[in-house]
């Protein structure tokens, strides 16, 4: 459904965009993920055709957004992150007006009643924009994306003002739109894309960091290292060597395990719960729990956790301290976002 090939932009000497090369395929939800910054937003504005390439191509159903851009725009239903709404009119005069720019002739109220029934506006569809909260007009935003039956949906930060349970309430939607439609999305939500998404895009810097299923993703930050969940038993009066500080006993058990790193995560009724990673290969779990039986602590629980998609995150846009600083000849930031 998207094919982008050194997809580039640049603002005057900063390049936001940097040859990205993915592929979206057809009926699928992705996510497209990155730290603020990362040009997100330029991307997807490139993609939408709001936007045009310096250098590289975007194709939309094997359209290309330049040379082929009215018919690319016809496959697509945008949301922007701030999306701009007609205050004065009601919402689903809006939706019909924006059904008509969109070409909808035939059963145009039938596409605007199914729109707002799909974004959950229809309890709200007599009301002035301009009246509703913030949540309410990103959920019309959604029902304006979906209103002509694209088969593509880009969404940019659709979730931004909505309370928890119109989120819980948008993965449904997403889910059910993910049937029928290509959805890429971006968000700042991990949990999120977790919930709904079947692949991930992670750019960081303007280039690709990794793309894949959210399965394969997990599994390439998996083999660098293991993840285990230990608990311990730290309370015996009888050991009164470190009976007044029985997580540090822990600690320095755990800590004779070469390539061992150890982080407390909770102690509370004698009963304490550390993170260890471990190198992926070899016996470092067994000799960690025999350093803890020979300290005396009662070993309660050993069991692996799986990488989140937020350790994956953070794993592949982890910055330096100084390339956290902005350069000094560096643009404004809204130029990544140009009106």
């Amino acid at each position: 459904m998207i094919e982008a090939d050194q997809l580039t932009r640049r603002f005057g000497a900063r390049t936001a965009v940097d040859a990205l090369t993915f592929t979206v395929p057809r009926a699928q939800v992705v996510g497209f993920l990155g730290p603020n910054g990362a040009g997100k937003s330029t991307t997807l504005k490139m993609l939408a055709g709001f936007l045009p390439p310096s250098a590289g191509t975007a194709r939309i159903g094997g359209k290309d957004v330049v040379e082929d851009g009215l018919e690319a725009r016809r496959l697509i239903g945008y949301m922007p992150e701030s999306y701009p709404v007609h205050p004065e009119m009601r919402v689903d005069e809006f939706l019909s007006f924006r059904a008509e720019i969109k070409g909808v002739r035939r059963d145009r109220k039938k596409a605007v009643a199914r729109a707002m029934e799909l974004a959950d506006v229809a309890d709200v569809s007599r009301r002035l924009v301009g009246e509703l909260s913030k949540g309410y007009k990103q959920r019309v935003g959604l029902a304006d994306a979906v209103v002509a039956s694209p088969p593509l949906l880009i969404l940019d930060e659709p979730t931004e003002g909505l309370d928890p349970n119109q989120i819980l309430r948008f993965r449904e939607v997403i889910r059910a739109l993910g049937k029928e439609h290509t959805v890429f999305l971006s968000t700042h939500i991990l949990s999120e894309v977790e919930a709904v998404c079947s692949h991930v895009i992670i750019i960081h810097q303007g280039r690709i960091a990794t793309t894949g299923s959210l399965d394969a993703v997990r599994a390439a930050l998996r083999g660098a290292d293991r993840v285990v969940s230990l608990a311990l038993s730290v309370k015996d009066p009888a050991r009164a060597d470190w009976a007044g500080d029985p997580a540090a006993a822990a600690h320095a058990a755990l800590a004779e395990v070469p390539g061992c790193a150890v982080a407390e995560a909770t102690y509370a009724d004698g009963l304490a719960r550390f993170e260890l990673t471990v190198p992926a290969e070899g016996d470092a779990v067994e000799r960690a729990v025999a350093a803890c039986v020979r300290a005396g602590l009662g070993v309660r629980e050993v069991a692996p956790k799986a990488h989140s998609l937020e350790d994956v995150f953070h794993a592949l846009t982890k910055r330096d301290a100084k390339d956290e600083a902005p350069a000094k000849d560096a643009p404004a930031a809204k130029a990544e976002a140009p009106s």
